[in-house]
């Protein structure tokens, strides 16, 4: 503990200084998994990015201690060891504890836990002033939940215990088949009011073609099978093994999965997204090429090389979600739209296991009359109601998540249009939509959704008020890489032209991968050419966040 509160300690002093200057800076993690365009300026960063410890395990709590810059894959491993492992864990092993606290994340789990952030028990967190607190359910309530999903719009999550559940070897995993969006819905409530399913979500091949995925933790094997595996170069897409375990039988199939396998299921291949990639290089998508290409089609590498090609100006990267009820307008909608296929399909339960975290960004919105009316006072009482009681006022809701993930038109004005579009029926169908990915409201549009005056209040009273807002942190950028806008000069101007030519973008993005290093700070500008060409490697591997 004593590294984690000198680095806390540190980061509390850089953070007072720029409070002291009422200057807003911006939260350095080494990586990201959004696909967001990421803007840092190397005097406008707090850099937390050393924050990538496991502290503490307590087996007999089931709880552990774990700092923000954790990535997933590192966390199951320090638990697994204590036949352990969080409830609910993202499916890309690079995403980090804090990611997914600060950010949005919802995975095959979440329809028992609700998203990650309803399993964490405290924080410690350095405000914006540089203030050094904790907060739960208990103490600071209304920061413990306004940090969720707040990106970083609050201040500085530096240490978070997470709850942990029993652990066990295997995965049980039966597919079945579904012939759309109303049928998954429809088995997707069945097989929620089984316990024994552990993790459910779905895979939509066609509008009325997928398969429901439902797990259950166990210890068993049958004498002579062989667990599936999905996470060496010589395993299966996910997504791919799923399409064959439907094409071979009209009924349900099952299959014993490792459970590391199982929760990192969709990290080769980025779900299916790697197959764009193929597509991009001209490169045949089969079995050897797959095995052959294994190390970039990895999400860690993926996200490098993709960041650093500016090709997500081309990708439609949605997460969204909607009721139940809405889920068959919704495929007819985006079939009709964008033609995108597979779609990912995960339930929700968006209070979780806490009745009271309906009062964070993530809840149930109030309708603009009822937010107007609310006082702070009100909200403040309402939080120190008894649990039952809050539990009685409050029924869960259930969501149901779609990830619409694939090529965009290539014409910028079509391709923000498109995304408006998809925005704009996601909000007519009274659903959500997870800021992660590339978002396009307009500023008013935004803060119609997302009660500013609440937000701005909780802003205030933790000093946080010259942070940048959320909307700062989740817009799209105006422009693509390659538009008017981003040549400020004649060299940008010819570096964007020699960057639209085929296949340069995605060149330079292999590239940069392969040589790893940090991708998102600029070069020091005291660095001459050769001391740029080693700047990555001095600061060593990124973390993932």
């Amino acid at each position: 503990m004593d590294r984690h509160k000198d680095a806390v300690a540190a980061i509390s002093g850089r953070i007072r200084r720029f409070y002291d200057r009422r200057e807003p800076f911006r939260i350095y993690h080494g990586s990201t998994n959004s696909t967001r365009h990421s803007s840092f300026e190397r005097d406008k960063v707090v850099d937390t990015s050393s924050l990538t410890h496991v502290l503490h395990v307590d087996p007999e709590r089931r709880t552990v201690l774990v700092e923000p810059n954790v990535p997933m894959d590192q966390l199951v491993e320090a638990t697994l060891p204590y036949r352990l492992v969080p409830p609910v864990v993202m499916e890309f092993p690079g995403i980090t504890v804090g990611g997914g606290f600060a950010g949005t994340s919802g995975e095959s789990s979440s329809f028992r836990y609700g998203f990650f952030d309803r399993t964490v028990n405290w924080i410690e967190m350095v405000l914006a002033n540089g203030d050094v607190v904790t907060a739960s359910s208990a103490d600071k309530p209304d920061l413990f939940y306004g940090a969720a999903a707040s990106f970083g719009t609050l201040g500085v999550t530096t240490l978070l215990e997470l709850q942990l559940i029993e652990a066990k070897r295997f995965v049980e995993l039966t597919y079945r088949p579904t012939s759309g969006a109303a049928d998954a819905v429809r088995q997707v409530e069945e097989l929620t009011a089984d316990a024994h399913v552990q993790y459910l979500d779905a895979i939509l091949f066609a509008k009325d073609r997928g398969v429901i995925c439902a797990g259950s933790l166990t210890d068993d094997l049958q004498d002579g099978a062989r667990p599936q595996r999905f996470t060496r170069a010589r395993d299966p897409w996910f997504y791919l093994h799923a399409r064959d375990m439907l094409e071979r039988s009209t009924g349900p199939t099952s299959e014993a999965v490792p459970l590391v396998d199982y929760l990192f299921r969709y990290d080769r291949g980025a779900f299916w997204t790697g197959v764009y990639a193929f597509r991009y290089f001209l490169t045949p998508f089969n079995r050897v090429t797959r095995w052959l290409l294994d190390w970039f089609m990895h999400t860690r590498v993926m996200y490098h090389a993709l960041h650093k090609s500016g090709l997500s100006d081309q990708v439609i990267v949605q997460d969204v979600a909607v009721p139940y009820d809405a889920a068959r307008d919704f495929v007819e909608f985006l079939d009709a739209e964008f033609g995108i296929y597979p779609l990912w399909l995960c339930p929700l339960h968006q209070r979780g296991q806490s009745p009271e975290a309906p009062h964070g960004l993530l809840a149930e919105q109030k309708s603009p009359a009822e937010a107007a009316d609310e006082s702070q006072a009100d909200a403040d009482a309402h939080l120190k109601q008894p649990a039952a009681v809050r539990e009685a006022n409050a029924e869960a809701r259930m969501l149901m998540n779609f990830g619409v993930w694939g090529l965009g038109p290539s014409r910028w004005d079509a391709f923000v249009a498109a995304n408006r579009t998809l925005e704009r029926k996601v909000q007519e169908l009274d659903g959500e939509k997870w800021l992660y990915a590339h978002t396009y409201y307009s500023e008013d549009e935004f803060w119609a959704m997302y009660d500013r005056p609440r937000l701005d209040r909780l802003r205030a009273k933790y000093h946080a008020s010259h942070l940048p807002t959320l909307y700062d942190k989740v817009k799209a950028r105006d422009g693509g890489v390659l538009s008017s806008s981003s040549s400020s000069s004649w060299a940008s101007w010819s570096r964007s032209l020699v960057a639209g030519v085929w296949p340069v973008r995605g060149l330079y993005g292999v590239y940069k991968a392969l040589r790893g290093g940090d991708y998102l700070l600029p070069p020091k500008k005291d660095d001459g050419a050769k001391g740029r060409g080693k700047a990555g490697k001095a600061e060593g591997k990124p973390k993932e966040a």
